[in-house]
């Protein structure tokens, strides 16, 4: 087992190196969100490029469980790392916007949380890509293949990145890579969240669990219900992997 991993971190750091000598960059940038995805991707890039990485911390109302355990991983693999606290500016925003007059009677509770929720993600998104331009770094994203497959990311959020080093691994892989990394068990332990609101949980919000969507892109036998699950999931999110319709 540790033969394999050996062979598939060093192939996805070599690949990391390419394609920032590719762009022609300096280096790459993660945001570290206290998740196992992006523990994992901020150890690559560590790996990569060990003078020109960089992760972010990028809190918005987030639970200090989360804070933690990012920089339990940052400290952990020495990378350099800095915290960016974007509550304020979300809050802010989402007031000005919820009190806009042609709003107010359209924005329900159930949308106005799913739009506080992306606007969580985009902010980040603006800020990593603030900071990669002015570092002249890549973006790299912490999608993992479930996760692309299904499109459980934020267009235009996380799912604006320049790179996707992980988005082939499914996430039990994502699991072994992280214990062959030595990942805190804190974040191993800790159910999957994209940290959207409290108590959010990845599998609660896809309607599924990601041991089923890994067996059925690995073409294992799941129940039909399962797999109609899947299908829509990926059907509905299909506008999220391509470049918009042009006439």
């Amino acid at each position: 087992m540790n033969k394999k991993m050996d062979l598939i971190v060093k192939e996805k750091v070599e690949w990391l190196e390419q394609k920032t000598r590719d762009a022609g960059m300096k280096g790459l940038i993660v945001g570290l969100s206290g998740g196992i995805d992006s523990a994992v991707v901020a150890n690559l890039i560590k790996r990569a490029v060990p003078d020109q990485s960089m992760a972010v911390i990028l809190p918005i109302s987030s639970n200090e469980k989360d804070i933690e355990d990012a920089l339990k991983v940052a400290k952990k693999i020495d990378i350099h790392f800095e915290i960016l606290d974007l509550t304020d500016t979300h809050q802010k925003m989402m007031r000005q916007i919820t009190e806009l007059p042609g709003l107010k009677t359209v924005i329900g509770s159930p949308t106005q949380k799913i739009a506080d929720a992306n606007l969580r993600a985009r902010l980040r998104m603006s800020a990593l890509y603030a900071i990669a331009n002015a570092m002249n770094y890549l973006v790299v994203g912490t999608d993992n293949a479930a996760e692309l497959y299904t499109g459980y990311f934020t267009k235009y959020g996380d799912g604006g990145v320049d790179l996707l080093p992980i988005a082939d691994l499914l996430k039990r892989d994502v699991y072994n890579m992280a214990r062959y990394l030595e990942i805190p068990e804190s974040i191993l332990n800790k159910d999957p969240s994209a940290g959207l609101w409290d108590g959010q949980t990845d599998e609660e919000e896809l309607g599924i669990s990601y041991q089923k969507i890994d067996d059925y892109l690995a073409g294992k036998d799941i129940s039909e219900k399962d797999k109609e699950i899947i299908r829509n999931l990926h059907k509905k999110t299909q506008h999220k992997r391509e470049m918009p319709p042009v006439p």
